[in-house]
């Protein structure tokens, strides 16, 4: 079994309840479900070292709300 890829998240809300995630399926933005709407986070070419071992910097880049 394979360990999903993990991503760490750079900016947006301070009360994001996780900054490392998983990629699954890898790919060049993230949309995390936040309070009601969505925090998009976009790929960049820095890596950063955390607990989980170097992983790529996702920066936050916009935010949309949820359509009921």
């Amino acid at each position: 079994m394979t360990t999903p890829a993990h991503a760490y998240l750079e900016g947006g809300p301070d009360d994001l309840p996780k900054r490392i995630v998983p990629i699954t399926p890898p790919g060049n933005e993230l949309k995390i479900p936040h309070l009601g709407g969505y925090e998009h986070f976009r790929a960049t070419l820095r890596r950063t070292d955390t607990a989980e071992g170097p992983l790529t910097v996702y920066e936050w880049f916009e935010r949309t709300e949820a359509v009921s």
